[in-house]
């Protein structure tokens, strides 16, 4: 088929199977164009706990799909593609945070919500990098936490907290790309733009990245809010190259510049418009997660949403 036929094929079998698109902002172009809802970790989560759709439809990585199917245990959720992992979520395991929990009774495990189902169900608090810095602050400085999994999200909480958190040496593979020397070539070449980073970027722990009078750290929503919200002509995007896609369409007078060519997820454009059509033809892929996982992951979760 072509491509809008495909398009309209997918637009018939939605609303014949009230199903909604979901879309991570790290998804192919024309994934994003068609879905329902774009959105990070955080607001795809809100979505899909508040979805009236009887199928929900994720096109993102398989930790994301789960947490839609946690938090709509009763809807039937479908990732459009196989073998969509993050080696940050695959990082860790539930194991590892019941021996940590052995060790330190008084603790408390927050994790990032970059994770799967099962550690989720370990975890005292979910986390995205929108809302981490809220979730750490709401627990105080005087409580013991183990942050997992993202070692360079974790750093940089520590540094704009104050707190000593004990980190799980994990992290994305992408992000961990951005590296501190990446950032101040690119601000040498354009030192008028803005540089906008995600905080699981290598360089967030860094003093100089930090107190460089340039920079922002952001979840991927709140690189987007701040390019769209500032006068400034010029960014520096320091994230996956997908984010580029929704800021060029929002801010079409502004220049955006990739902080390097190769920051792509490979996982997140694995889901096609030929994937996300056959998905829904056949209800493919369903992500079950075991209702007792479900039940435990669901708290860490809730507490996460609660918070902001």
């Amino acid at each position: 088929m072509e491509k809008q036929e495909i398009i309209k094929q997918i637009e018939d079998l939605k609303a014949k199977k009230n199903a909604v698109i979901l879309a991570h902002y790290y998804t192919d172009t024309d994934i994003q164009d068609l879905a329902d809802y774009i959105g990070d970790s955080l607001g795809l989560a809100r979505q899909a706990a508040n979805t009236t759709a009887d199928i929900i439809v994720f096109c993102g990585v398989h930790f994301m799909a789960e947490t839609a199917a946690i938090t709509s245990p009763e809807k039937k959720v479908l990732i459009p593609a196989q073998r969509c992992g993050c080696s940050l979520a695959e990082s860790i395991t539930g194991e590892d945070l019941r021996k940590w929990k052995a060790a330190n009774p008084d603790g408390l495990i927050v994790s990032y919500v970059n994770t799967t189902a099962e550690v989720k169900a370990e975890t005292d608090y979910c986390c995205t990098s929108s809302n981490a810095l809220q979730v750490i602050e709401h627990l105080g400085k005087d409580q013991k936490i183990f942050f997992t999994p993202d070692k360079n999200l974790g750093a940089y909480l520590n540094k704009k907290t104050g707190f000593n958190m004990e980190l799980w040496d994990g992290d994305c593979c992408v992000h961990e790309r951005i590296s501190s020397d990446m950032v101040l070539d690119m601000h040498q070449q354009y030192p008028e733009a803005d540089i906008l980073i995600h905080p699981e970027s290598n360089c967030s722990g860094d003093d100089m990245i930090l107190a460089h009078p340039k920079t922002f750290f952001y979840s991927t929503a709140g690189i987007i809010k701040h390019a769209k919200e500032s006068d400034k002509k010029q960014f520096i995007i320091a994230t996956e190259k997908g984010t580029l896609h929704q800021l060029q369409k929002e801010n079409p007078e502004k220049e955006f510049i990739l902080v390097h060519p190769k920051v792509i997820c490979g996982s997140m454009k694995k889901v096609t418009l030929q994937s996300l059509y056959e998905a829904l033809l056949h209800e493919q892929y369903q992500v079950v997660v075991d209702p007792e996982i479900t039940k435990k992951a669901q708290l860490s979760i809730n507490r996460m949403l609660d918070i902001g």
